[in-house]
């Protein structure tokens, strides 16, 4: 990694910066109101610097060394584009830890890691808040993503540095304030790793008036209550000859070493070879563990120690002051903190809280293999550049991490067929029949419990590179039924992925910027249906989505699936569970305060109850899907807006073409001789797992 620093001018941020700052004595700025921080040091000598400043922070600015034309303002994210994830390390944490704590003697400051690069336009500012440590490089490993969509400002606390918590608060706050001051319509995170929650927490009680968005990783709220109070005496009285074995006892309680080491295991190894991998990164990760004796010596360990105490004190004791939206991460085998109970008394006490919990990770929670932060504050709807949340633009596409992690075993269960209909009428295998431009509105059948989604989505993905978004139910998008240990759920992946909620106007928006819109007539209705209800419809009588998709000229696609009675049974469905008195006490709890849809109708398709039905899971048969014929609407614009009978003749036709490929498939299925998983699976073992499955003739 290049040695790269950067240089913040007095005037934008705080006068907290005065001094030069020396981490290298090739390096050295001395002009008048400005610092120089440091990024990162390279192994190699000859490495360039350079220079960087996020947008919103630019005044003043040198630029030295080479620029090779890589750091420049993304238009735009591309679909399943690259988030640079397993590209950096805990060991790369260690390495650069140690440079930048060598002694210079500055106070505490900020520093943009360049590996961020330049942000979307408009993306709003990300404060990163150090835990115990106070380099500032908790966030490492994800760097890259975050830099893509944020302006990645990190703190730096110098090692030798005294500055006691409410100075380090007015450093933070002034920063905060001139920011705002300079964007006030713009949010700005704060997201703050153990001791840094305090701080965050501290700042959002101080100024409740400016837009804050909180992230904490474990926070030292919890520090009276740590499993390592007993333990602090004994440190405070440890001879000095002995306290560089505490780094490692610290490494073990902090987080977990096997889940650090693979960061950097590749993705894709077989399991011996991924475990000899493993095995050779722990071998040359815990040499380096005696680094962390210069990060943490002694003095600053006790400083610390005693910093934490009062940090946790200012925050709880202004926890009522608090108004921002608040996220905590919470680990369930963190060592050092009881993370699990303070998420849970957190939750209870803040305005505006929400958590995700993670009960396999340890202290460190920001250096563990498989936590993505942005995939886990996509997942909860809280990025946003403005005051409020769009859906519309705010969205950011998946990345391949986000794809690989939800959809690399989609496919083997349940091996899902893919039909579609050409123009002509011919039936072929794959997506050919959909059209490649959108607007495209699919319309279609709901499976139960939507079972199809995940399928249909990772089609759309492979074929054509397009991701469908679907328009979803609202009670997707609130956090009415989270918990304070709500662990990341597939409600979670559903929004990452681009699901909006049911309303006219985000159908108009999809479809206005020519996406690739999903819409399931039947609604809920349709997908919680009743015993024998199977592959039947429950689609109301306006043919609105019709004259919706006229008005844009959208392309309209029929679809059917079906191979839901081969991977499930119902067995306790909505009438057997209004029967029940606790459970239909639960269902009507279910059903209070929530958005209810279609108030205006009449009949089984008015009854949008939500409830959890009873199945019971089979040996998964297989999914079969089939696209029938587009139905255009760019020649019948006038005529379907002007004219509701031509509308609902369309819509009628539209409706008895579904009905028409759920009756096909079922019927087709049966002549497929790889319907079970049993046979499918001895094609892949004799074929490779790579080859289509075979299926019946169209």
């Amino acid at each position: 990694m290049a040695l790269t620093m950067t240089l913040l001018s007095v005037n934008r941020i705080s006068s907290c910066f005065h001094h030069p700052v020396d981490f290298n004595s090739s390096f050295r700025v001395r002009k008048r109101d400005l610092i120089a921080i440091s990024r990162g040091v390279s192994v190699n000598p000859t490495a360039s610097v350079e220079f960087l400043l996020p947008d919103s922070m630019r005044g003043e600015s040198v630029a030295v060394g080479i620029d090779d034309g890589k750091n420049v303002e993304s238009e735009g994210l591309e679909l399943l584009y690259d988030d640079g994830y397993k590209t950096s390390s805990v060991m790369d944490y260690i390495d650069l830890s140690k440079e930048m704590v060598k002694p210079d003697g500055g106070p505490p400051r900020w520093f943009c890691p360049v590996e961020c690069g330049r942000p979307l336009k408009g993306s709003p500012l990300l404060l990163f808040l150090p835990g115990i440590d106070g380099v500032g490089l908790g966030l490492i490993l994800h760097h890259k993503a975050l830099g893509k969509v944020f302006e990645v400002t990190c703190m730096h606390i110098p090692v030798y540095d005294r500055t006691p918590f409410e100075g380090l608060v007015k450093i933070v706050e002034d920063t905060v304030r001139l920011e705002h001051a300079m964007c006030p319509d713009k949010p700005i995170y704060l997201v703050g790793d153990s001791f840094g929650g305090c701080l965050a927490l501290a700042i959002a009680a101080r100024n409740p008036n400016i837009d804050l968005i909180l992230v904490l990783s474990n926070p030292a709220t919890s520090f009276g209550r740590s499993q390592l109070q007993p333990l602090l005496p004994i440190l405070e009285a440890l001879p000095d000859e002995l306290h560089t074995a505490v780094p490692y006892l610290l490494s073990f309680v902090m987080g977990d070493p096997v889940k650090m080491a693979m960061v950097s295991v590749e993705s894709g190894l077989a399991p011996s070879e991924a475990l000899d991998q493993l095995s050779r990164i722990l071998s040359s990760m815990f040499p380096r563990l005696s680094g962390l004796a210069d990060i943490i010596p002694k003095e600053t360990l006790l400083w610390k120690l005693k910093l934490l105490r009062s940090a946790a004190s200012y925050a709880n004791s202004r926890l009522h002051a608090v108004k921002a939206e608040v996220l905590v991460l919470a680990s369930g085998k963190d060592n050092m903190l009881p993370s699990r109970d303070e998420a849970q008394r957190l939750w209870n006490s803040l305005r505006n809280c929400r958590v995700r919990y993670f009960k396999d990770n340890g202290h460190t929670l920001l250096l563990e293999d498989g936590i993505h932060l942005l995939t886990v504050i996509k997942g909860v709807s809280m990025y946003r550049r403005s005051r409020r949340h769009d859906f519309i633009l705010d969205y950011l596409p998946p990345s391949i991490t986000e794809y690989t992690e939800v959809y690399r075993f989609i496919r083997q269960g349940t091996s899902p067929v893919i039909l579609s209909t050409l123009t002509d009428g011919k039936i072929v295998r794959g997506l050919a029949g959909v059209p490649n431009e959108g607007p495209i509105l699919l319309v279609g059948y709901h499976m139960l419990m939507g079972f199809e989604l995940p399928q249909l989505v990772d089609a759309f993905l492979r074929e054509k590179n397009v991701l469908v978004r679907g328009v979803s139910h609202p009670i997707l998008f609130t956090d009415k039924f989270e918990t304070s240990l709500e662990e990341s759920s597939r409600f979670d992946q559903i929004r990452v992925f681009g699901a909006v909620p049911v309303t006219g106007s985000n159908l108009f928006r999809l479809l206005s910027s020519k996406s690739f819109a999903l819409l399931y007539p039947g609604g809920a209705r349709e997908a919680l249906h009743r015993k024998g209800e199977e592959y039947k419809l429950f689609w109301p009588d306006q043919p609105e989505f019709v004259r919706m998709a006229a008005r844009f000229g959208a392309t309209i696609v029929p679809f059917g699936v079906v191979g839901e009675d081969d991977v499930a049974e119902l067995v306790l469905d909505y009438n057997d569970q209004m029967s029940i008195p606790c459970t239909r006490n639960v269902i009507k709890d279910i059903n209070t305060g929530i958005t209810r849809l279609r108030t205006d109708m009449k009949g089984e398709v008015a009854n949008q109850d939500l409830f959890l039905p009873g199945i019971l899971p089979k040996i998964p048969g297989r999914f079969y899907f089939l696209f029938g014929k587009p139905y255009e609407t760019r020649g019948m614009r006038k005529k379907l807006l002007r004219d509701r009978e031509s509308a609902n003749e369309a819509y009628l036709q539209i409706k008895s073409e579904v009905e028409r490929i759920l009756s096909y498939l079922r019927k087709k299925r049966e002549e497929d001789p790889y319907r079970g998983i049993l046979q499918r699976t001895l094609y892949q073992a004799t074929w490779g797992s790579k080859n289509e499955v075979p299926t019946f003739e169209p």
